[in-house]
């Protein structure tokens, strides 16, 4: 990280080590805070930020589904995003926009509680490292189940949901695995703690629906649609938890873990147990698309000079 860093608190840029809060803040008492990974890369252009108007959109989504005062609009929000950036003179880097209630009492209520928003913008590479990107890594079904909607809404990116995916990944961690798969409440596949995930199978790209409990990702639907661009048939459905073991392929996908394969599921070989061919060729074509190397998805660019 630079030495010299600044973050957008509240409209106003501040020092990094100046961005604080008091230990009784109530999103750190309760969880209740909103929060969006972004990123921008480098491009020939100048750095550019990938599906910022999506990512902006989901962020003020989860806090309308959370009742939660929004304190600046998606104009405001953009502005500060690319103003960070500036700021921090990056060409690279993962965007942390946070949603919170500033306020300092005890209890749950939040009736009148004034809300403030964070942006910080930090150099940040894949989620698993180079490693784990050209090797793949190997996952453990957890024993924890992914929350549901009729618990909290699963739709909103919000920090307490987050509860159940740092769960999912000390136990899978501590089991020796790299990251772990969730399950929906009804048995079937769900998504990684902050990952979604595709199977192969004969050819076919497969993603668990939004009636398996997931966060619907801006990366998963970037997928979705490069690869039927590409020529390969997408189908969102349903996925048993013994399909992962018998899949050709299986990948994670998301702004922090961008494209990652995985090579084994508790134990068992995915495939031949190295990063499968769809997936490179995605990771590749996803690469090129958000550097602006593709000439019919620089709508999803947005530069920053």
């Amino acid at each position: 990280m630079q030495k010299q860093q600044f973050i957008w608190l509240d409209g106003k840029m501040v020092k990094f080590e100046d961005a604080k809060v008091h230990v009784l803040t109530h999103s750190l008492q309760y969880g209740s805070g909103m929060f969006e990974g972004i990123r921008c890369y480098k491009t020939a252009a100048g750095p550019a930020i990938f599906r910022l108007g999506d990512h902006i959109r989901r962020f003020l989504n989860s806090a309308k589904i959370y009742r939660m005062p929004a304190k600046f609009s998606a104009e405001e929000l953009r502005d500060g995003i690319i103003s960070t950036i500036k700021k921090n003179g990056l060409e690279e880097a993962y965007i942390r926009p946070f949603m919170f209630y500033k306020d300092i009492g005890i209890g749950f209520n939040t009736k009148g509680k004034s809300t403030s928003v964070a942006i910080a913008a930090i150099p940040f590479g894949n989620l698993f490292g180079h490693a784990g990107v050209s090797k793949g890594i190997r996952c453990k079904v957890s024993s924890w189940l992914r929350i549901n909607s009729s618990t909290l809404p699963v739709g909103a990116k919000a920090s307490g949901n987050y509860l159940n995916s740092i769960i999912a990944s000390i136990e899978a961690n501590d089991s020796g695995y790299d990251e772990a798969i969730l399950m929906s409440s009804f048995g079937k596949v769900a998504e990684g703690p902050g990952e979604n995930i595709f199977i192969v199978q004969d050819g076919i790209l497969i993603t668990p629906p939004k009636q398996s409990d997931i966060l619907v990702g801006i990366t998963r639907d970037t997928i979705i649609k490069i690869a039927g661009d590409m020529g390969l048939e997408v189908a969102e459905r349903e996925i048993r938890r013994e399909e992962l073991y018998v899949s050709d392929e299986a990948f994670f996908c998301g702004t922090a873990a961008e494209i990652t394969p995985i090579i084994s599921v508790d134990s068992r070989a995915v495939g031949n147990g190295k990063p499968g061919q769809i997936a490179k060729a995605l990771g590749e074509r996803y690469s090129k698309i958000v550097r602006g190397e593709d000439k019919k998805y620089r709508g999803w660019l947005s530069p920053v000079d």
